[in-house]
């Protein structure tokens, strides 16, 4: 029996993690709803459609869901990567400009309850659905260095997809957050600028070394299949063993 093809919306999906979490879906035969603010570097993968735009303007990304989840006739998955973490600008609550603070909670938490506010009625018209929405260490722990903004937004997504994954349980959705912890992206640029401290953050790592973008994306393949058909309201951290250490 052929398997019926899956539609999903990643959302930040131009940058690193977005776009090989892209690929992983297109390489699994997904039809794709590639979203963000600036357009990907690479070529789409295939089966995907990319649409330039702000996920926290509510029309934009009302209309342009709505107008993909009618063509495709439903949508099965909805991975919330977009965000922001803003070193030079998001630091101590004590010292942050409100403006900052607003701005990065808009992107990184209203920006995925809007994703998933708009994609929620067509999972439940498929009878099932699946969302990750990922989020980062930096939700379980202070810092010294801090990034307030940052982190109380990461923290939000966890009960968000807490809260979800219960409300939306009898419909057969689900709703699953990834924590990633020291990934090398573009985001983490100062690493790519400085080898010397990309190592020194690698030893501080229990398996010797930094993330990948396919560690991600395999993480949330998992989450997004069957083979985690019973799992729900959960945050799989993907850090290798950071957290962990005493």
């Amino acid at each position: 029996m052929k398997e019926e093809k899956k539609i999903a919306v990643v959302t930040g999906a131009s940058g690193d993690m977005g776009f090989a979490i892209s690929l992983m879906l297109s390489a699994k035969g997904a039809n794709i709803l590639m979203l963000d603010v600036e357009p990907p570097k690479s070529n789409l993968p295939e089966g995907a459609q990319f649409f330039e735009g702000d996920i926290t303007d509510k029309s934009f990304l009302k209309e342009i869901i709505d107008r993909f989840a009618t063509h495709q006739g439903k949508i099965n998955y909805l991975v919330n990567c977009a965000g922001v973490l803003w070193f030079d600008k998001d630091r101590s609550l004590i010292d942050i400009d409100f403006n900052v603070w607003d701005k990065v909670l808009e992107i990184n938490l209203k920006g995925a309850a809007l994703a998933a506010r708009y994609t929620i009625p067509w999972m439940k018209l498929s009878g099932n659905g699946s969302m990750v929405h990922i989020s980062s260490i930096q939700a379980l722990r202070g810092d010294k260095k801090a990034q307030d903004a940052y982190g109380a937004s990461k923290a939000g997504l966890l009960a968000l997809s807490k809260s979800l994954a219960i409300q939306l349980a009898e419909y057969k959705i689900r709703s699953n957050a990834i924590l990633p912890g020291a990934i090398h992206t573009q985001m983490q640029k100062r690493w790519t600028q400085n080898k010397r401290l990309a190592k020194t953050i690698a030893k501080t790592v229990p398996l010797g070394r930094l993330g990948t973008k396919k560690d991600i994306a395999n993480a949330t393949s998992f989450l997004l299949s069957d083979s985690s058909s019973y799992i729900t309201g959960i945050e799989l951290i993907v850090d290798g063993g950071l957290t962990a250490r005493p």
